[in-house]
């Protein structure tokens, strides 16, 4: 899976200007998916040059003209390629477990303030999900459904380990306190 794969999905159910495909990426794919700003316009453009979208420009009264790009033919294929390829394996690139893992070369109140860091950050996400399935549950696809729950349960269960790790550490720093 690429950003062009993520792209072509997101084309195949509406024309989308280059704005709302960042948004979509920044807003609902980013709990899954990991895909800079820098990256999608070039993206766009090489695509365009595969013949797998076209771009649209379509004037707006009183502001810059908008390009809308849709998906072609051949952008269909190749969505439908990648969908029928074999499945990826996941892939976690976490910086919080490099350094938790490695936590033992430092002290316990500087886990203890990495693992608050993460909870509240992990909060964070899972309200904003939880806030976005309460609108659109009753619109979305049940595979989208699906989707959303497995996120709303991992961040669920990271947040549980994450309260009995930080019970666990604060137990530890204060039997090194004394």
């Amino acid at each position: 899976m690429n950003s062009q794969d993520v792209i072509l999905g997101m084309l195949m159910e509406r024309s989308l200007s280059g704005y709302e495909i960042k948004q979509l990426f920044e807003e609902l794919f980013s709990y899954f998916y990991s895909s800079s700003y820098g990256t999608i316009y070039p993206m766009l453009h090489r695509m365009e040059k595969e013949e797998l979208l076209t771009k649209e420009n379509v004037p707006q009264d009183g502001k810059p003209n908008k390009i809308v790009y849709t998906i072609t033919e051949n952008g269909r294929k190749q969505f439908s390629s990648y969908l029928d390829s074999p499945l990826e394996a996941d892939s976690l690139k976490s910086d919080f477990l490099m350094r938790l893992y490695f936590g033992r070369f430092v002290g316990y109140d500087k886990v203890i303030v990495w693992l608050k860091q993460v909870q509240q950050h992990t909060e964070k996400q899972l309200e904003q999900l939880n806030k976005k399935y309460t609108l659109y549950k009753d619109q979305i696809h049940p595979t989208q459904n699906i989707c959303i729950q497995i996120g709303i349960k991992e961040y669920s269960a990271k947040l549980e380990i994450i309260r009995e790790g930080l019970e666990q550490m604060e137990q530890l720093e204060q039997e090194a306190r004394g």
